[in-house]
């Protein structure tokens, strides 16, 4: 495993000038919407080493974020460099077989559990699970979708409806046929009951729930191993093999969505395995190509041959499978088995959280802290006995406050979202640990969060 450079003090302000000028010119032109760390940081980065990032200012931040745990490899990863530069200079579009993209595919179908053997390859994650649904229902004949609060698969058409939060207020009628239900977030159990005295309450309520509000034709259950967009959410571990369960009983497909979770995120090579638990149709993204924009979904032989989607074109994409995005795959997923960097963010997730539950020890408005890997959720609150969240301007000021110490995360949601580059050594981790402490620290001594 290369060893990344340290996180340095920042040299200029932050955000720096030449950042700040970059970032202000950009906005005549950029149309609304990017991402909010994006929004409120205004860095310009320059370069990036492994599990850090340097701005146009020469600005050095240890990286906790990776691109919303795209960056599985870190920034600049000698293989991911040598394989992108050596095909760029052959051939980088069509969907004509390549060797590398023959050689990745064996390697996925070496890697992924049970059958799963059959994979088509796209470009975004919400693309691959479009593609997942067309499966299911093809497979099935069904046309349903049941979906679970907090869920997030993408913000195209199809997909729109099973977002699990109001970010999909006002755009208008939602497709029919989606279904969502709680999913086991037990520290805001929507119950308001305690694990494991619930007795998996959740789980009786989503059988009832799809036999009462359902048409009776559902294709397919989707859900994510550990949620991410709401937060990093580590279910119980009895939960998705009840999901898997239900679907079963109502002939409907299990996908489960690893695009986030996948390729050692949680310290696993799938976050499903830690429960023994083998989808019908599993998704696969971010981290799979270590920046490269790729997804896909895996099947089984059976399940693929279902027309409509096994007829040609049926179930293609222009860029999918690219010989530049089959090749960045498989130079990740390579890295990532042959540096046993699975085992590795075993160990160092285990390191950060083990620390972070330190801090909740010494910080009364660390609520809790969760996590699998190097996959780690915090719930940042004013009171532990109402678990009211943290205001915004207070969260802001700690994902500014560490920003200027040289540490980009997603902190200015009160759910905090801890997921950087896999290759992160443990130096770093305690670097991080140290810097949010201090962070923490100064909002503990103002004592102003309960009231802003």
């Amino acid at each position: 495993m290369t060893q990344p450079q340290q996180a340095s003090p920042c040299v200029s302000t932050v955000p720096g000038p030449q950042s700040v000028a970059l970032f202000t010119d950009e906005q005549e032109f950029l149309a609304p919407g990017i991402q909010r760390i994006a929004q409120l940081a205004r860095l310009t980065i320059s370069h990036g080493a492994g599990a850090t990032l340097t701005d146009v200012d020469g600005n050095r931040y240890l990286d906790f974020y990776a691109g919303v745990t795209v960056a599985s490899l870190g920034h600049a990863h000698p293989q991911l460099v040598e394989a992108l530069e050596a095909q760029i200079r052959k051939v980088i579009v069509g969907s004509f077989t390549t060797e590398n993209r023959v050689k990745l595919l064996e390697l996925i179908a070496s890697l992924t559990p049970g059958n799963l053997t059959k994979t088509q390859l796209y470009s975004g994650g919400a693309e691959a699970v479009e593609a997942a649904i067309r499966l299911a229902k093809s497979y099935t004949k069904k046309f349903e979708i049941v979906g679970f609060w907090g869920g997030f698969h993408g913000k195209t058409g199809r997909v729109m409806g099973l977002i699990g939060d109001e970010s999909k207020h006002g755009w208008g009628p939602l497709p029919g046929g989606t279904h969502l239900v709680p999913y086991a977030d037990c520290y805001r159990c929507p119950f308001q009951m305690r694990y494991p005295d619930c007795g998996m309450f959740c789980l009786d309520f989503m059988r009832q729930s799809i036999k009462k509000s359902t048409a009776g034709s559902v294709a397919a259950i989707i859900i994510e191993p550990i949620q991410g967009t709401a937060g990093n959410i580590v279910p119980p571990p009895e939960f998705l093999p009840g999901v898997q369960a239900i679907a079963q009983e109502i002939g409907a497909l299990l996908i489960v969505d690893e695009i986030i979770t996948g390729f050692g995120r949680s310290g696993a090579m799938f976050a499903s395995e830690h429960t023994g638990v083998v989808p019908d149709i599993m998704t696969i993204g971010k981290g799979m190509g270590g920046g490269f924009p790729v997804s896909g979904l895996v099947s089984t032989p059976e399940i693929t041959a279902a027309a409509p989607f096994s007829k040609p074109s049926a179930s293609s994409s222009s860029y999918g499978g690219n010989p530049l995005a089959a090749s960045a795959a498989l130079a990740t997923i390579q890295t990532i088995v042959r540096d046993n960097l699975v085992e590795h963010t075993e160990q160092v997730g285990a390191i950060l959280l083990d620390g972070l539950r330190a801090l909740q020890e010494k910080y009364e408005f660390i609520g809790d802290v969760r996590g699998k890997g190097l996959l780690i959720g915090l719930d940042l609150v004013k009171d532990r006995q109402t678990k009211e969240e943290l205001s915004a301007p207070v969260t802001e000021r700690i994902f500014q406050e560490a920003l200027k110490r040289g540490l980009i995360l997603m902190g200015y949601f009160p759910r905090v979202r801890i997921n950087p580059p896999l290759v992160i050594t443990e130096t770093q981790v305690r670097e991080g640990l140290d810097i949010l402490d201090e962070v923490f620290q100064g909002i503990a001594d103002e004592g102003q969060y309960r009231y802003v």
